[in-house]
């Protein structure tokens, strides 16, 4: 017979999610700073490009739906599209083109030089998101990557502009990690519009 989990068996499943949340912490500056470009794309006209593969996917449409229709009343909504979400788009690009392509395409078809792309990867040689910011840098979109582990290609790369890392090698921390981050983005963007003169001029209302 199985034993039951001890308040030692909990106590070790939180202190394992301790140190990669205490590190986001530390990364304060970075959060802040890519929470600013952010806000001044928005303030700009620019919209928010999220994607993602695996579990990540739906991160990406989680972060897309909270900007455009926040959960909180009173704060403004926001533009921005999942690239995850149209699986006819999605499976007829990977079966003629191949999955690394998968976003850089849309990128190139959907995106412009004003927005935000946004990517999110677990594992750290995701060729697919990779190429994605890549494709969105080319174009003059800010870009920001939500990594995992040490950060691996997508952090060492010089097409991001902004890189949050969840310092864990279980995929299950990070998926946490990366959901407290996103959710610090769409807090703190919306801090930065309530800020009078924070974003400069060139302000859409």
């Amino acid at each position: 017979m199985a034993r039951s989990a001890t308040d030692d068996d909990v106590a070790a499943l939180f202190a394992r999610r301790e140190a990669p949340v205490a590190e986001l912490a530390g990364q304060a500056g970075a959060v802040a700073s890519a929470c600013h470009a952010m806000a001044v794309r928005f303030h700009q006209g620019g919209k928010l490009v999220v994607f993602g593969t695996g579990p990540q996917s739906t991160d990406a449409a989680h972060v897309a739906v909270e900007f455009m229709h926040p959960v909180i009343v009173g704060k403004r909504a926001l533009p921005a599209i999942s690239l995850t979400a149209d699986v006819a788009t999605i499976t007829g690009l990977a079966a003629s083109r191949g999955t690394a392509g998968i976003f850089a395409h849309q990128i190139a078809l959907l995106a412009e030089p004003a927005d935000i792309a946004l990517g999110i990867a677990a594992g750290t040689a995701d060729r697919s998101v990779l190429r994605g910011l890549v494709a969105a840098r080319e174009m003059g979109l800010l870009t920001i990557a939500l990594t995992g582990g040490d950060g691996g290609a997508i952090g060492a790369s010089p097409a991001v502009d902004h890189v949050l890392t969840a310092r864990s090698s279980d995929p299950r921390v990070i998926k946490e990690v990366h959901v407290t981050m996103y959710h610090l983005l769409w807090e703190l963007v919306h801090v930065f519009f309530e800020q009078p003169g924070v974003l400069g001029p060139g302000v859409i209302a």
